[in-house]
């Protein structure tokens, strides 16, 4: 079935989320969700328990990456086609604690919500952080709207954070039941060694190198003690997550959106002018990074805030 000329999809192009999501910084934004999402025991071994992530690894990003792409700009069949299928195969998973022999369901409510949240919160991050000056009204209705894609994966959506006040709140109440186990340090190793064709071995240490650990230094300090692996100061990383967002925003939308599967070219085609996404739409100034240690305001319960000057 061909999905409805002008049909906006869940979110359509008056969404934050239509807007944010063509940053090219959420590739970014998605390995430093890989980080956080590691930290959860239960959440991570059923990742490693029901798939050959050490083999498939950068199979399951890719099919991660699409899973975005079709729920953010897709048309509304396909985008309920796609939670239905996670749904659906998340159904038949299970995995096994090895200390209490525990069988538990990777569908559980509290897993599928780590996953959730450490995902928004970290695209919500890196945009911030990285220089799309988003007020705080709009980074509320950001969260807010991933409602909608919590409500794919199988979560009732009443019980998934609304706000980046909401979403700080869980952080601070998970974070005792987080660590750095064997299935993270796994996590950890392909992310900072992704297996490659020899040929590529000298852009993995050039390229993929510099950007994982852009995504690993932008974690809250907590992530860092838990791995046991330092990072820069805060505004060294703030500088860094500047310099490279503004690196890769030079790079004509066109061009990168040709990559396959072009979701946004087609989303941008079927519902007609006026969708294009455009982050410049979120904020007409800078972010600024305050200080660690003021007010939470969400990014993953690390104490910092953003602001736009005044």
């Amino acid at each position: 079935m061909r999905p409805d000329p002008g049909d906006p999809g869940l979110f359509g192009p008056s969404s934050v989320t239509w807007n944010l999501h063509g940053d090219p910084m959420m590739w970014v934004a998605g390995i430093r969700a890989l980080y956080l999402q590691a930290l959860h025991p239960r959440a991570v071994r059923g990742v490693m328990q029901n798939s050959d992530f050490r083999k498939d690894a950068w199979g399951r990003l890719l099919r991660t990456a699409r899973f975005v792409g079709v729920t953010t700009y897709g048309a509304t069949d396909a985008a309920e086609a796609a939670g239905a299928r996670v749904r659906k195969i998340h159904s038949k998973l299970g995995a096994t604690d090895p200390d209490t022999g525990e069988r538990y369901g990777v569908d559980e409510p509290e897993l599928l919500l780590w996953v959730h949240c450490a995902e928004i919160d970290s695209y919500l991050h890196i945009a911030r952080r990285s220089g799309i000056g988003m007020p705080d009204a709009l980074a509320d209705q950001y969260v807010r709207e991933h409602r909608e894609s919590a409500r794919l994966v199988g979560l009732d959506p009443a019980a998934v954070p609304a706000s980046t006040a909401e979403l700080a709140a869980y952080f601070e109440k998970v974070r005792p039941g987080l660590a750095a186990g064997p299935e993270a340090r796994d996590v950890d190793d392909f992310l900072r060694r992704p297996p490659v064709h020899p040929a590529l071995v000298p852009a993995r240490a050039l390229l993929w190198r510099r950007v994982a650990g852009l995504a690993y230094a932008s974690l809250p300090p907590y992530a860092h003690a838990l791995y046991g692996r330092p990072a820069p100061a805060p505004a060294v990383v703030t500088r860094r997550l500047r310099t490279t967002g503004t690196l890769l925003r030079t790079i004509p939308a066109r061009l990168r959106w040709q990559l396959p599967p072009k979701h946004i070219l087609r989303a941008m085609e079927r519902v007609g002018p006026g969708s294009r996404p455009a982050p410049y739409k979120l904020g007409t100034r800078e972010a600024i990074l305050d200080e660690p240690g003021r007010a939470q305001r969400g990014n993953g319960g690390d104490g910092t805030t953003w602001r736009t000057p005044g």
